[in-house]
């Protein structure tokens, strides 16, 4: 088991979060576009000391495995990675507001679980098989 610790305790936490795009629209084909959301998706995780242990996405959907600290508010993470890369990339990609709706890039809802159900070694060969 992989654990972590602080002066007061030992934990592994580790979570499944999956962020679908407004409408479903596939949209997440351009590698570069790709990078730019794993590259804002990665400086907000360093940001907020979460460890982004695997991340891939799919046409219209994305999926990320990180660990953190038991006291990291997931919530304001999870606003802000959504946030930060959908403004990123209606900036360098104008056109993507022909494809969804105004201001917005993802759906406001959004998956997140932890991991104990399965195997970590299952989820992240999941996770990179995506869009193959």
């Amino acid at each position: 088991m992989d654990l972590e610790s602080t002066t007061n305790g030992v934990y592994s936490l580790k979570y499944h979060l999956i962020f679908v795009v407004k409408y479903r629209r596939k949209i997440l084909e351009d590698p570069n576009l790709i990078l730019l959301l794993k590259t804002v998706t990665r400086r907000v995780a360093e940001e907020h000391i979460i460890n982004i242990k695997e991340m891939e996405t799919d046409k219209d959907h994305i999926h990320i495995l990180f660990s953190c600290k038991p006291t990291i508010n997931l919530i304001k993470f999870i606003k802000e990675v959504k946030g930060k890369s959908s403004r990123a990339l209606r900036l360098k990609y104008p056109n993507l507001k022909e494809k969804v709706h105004k201001d917005s890039f993802w759906s406001p809802s959004y998956f997140l679980c932890t991991t104990g159900g399965v195997t970590i070694e299952i989820i992240e060969q999941y996770i990179k098989n995506q869009g193959n």
